[in-house]
């Protein structure tokens, strides 16, 4: 068997006992973003599966976006990606 040479792990033991591979990675030309694949993402990264910046670069994400996406799932959980308008919460009017 062969496998393809990868900078960094290829899988990742996530707190609750899972496993998070490169595989469960979103396609790196994906354009919709359900809370679900960001949520991978951000995972990936806060667990060390890949570095923010292969992050930003793979996805072509702006780094304000993805801090965005780490705020919202640490206030609010995965409930907080699926929401597409700010509330006042936020500070928006």
């Amino acid at each position: 068997m062969f496998l393809k040479k990868v900078d960094g792990p290829r899988a990742v033991t996530l707190p609750d006992g899972r496993v998070l591979s490169r595989a469960d990675l979103p396609p790196r030309d994906t354009r919709r973003w359900t809370a679900a694949r960001k949520r991978a993402v951000v995972r990936g990264v806060v667990h060390g599966l890949l570095t923010r910046a292969q992050a930003l670069e793979w996805y072509e994400l702006s780094d304000e976006e993805f801090q965005e996406w780490l705020n919202a799932l640490g206030r609010h959980g995965a409930e907080g990606l699926k929401a597409t308008v700010r509330s006042k919460e936020d500070g928006q009017p």
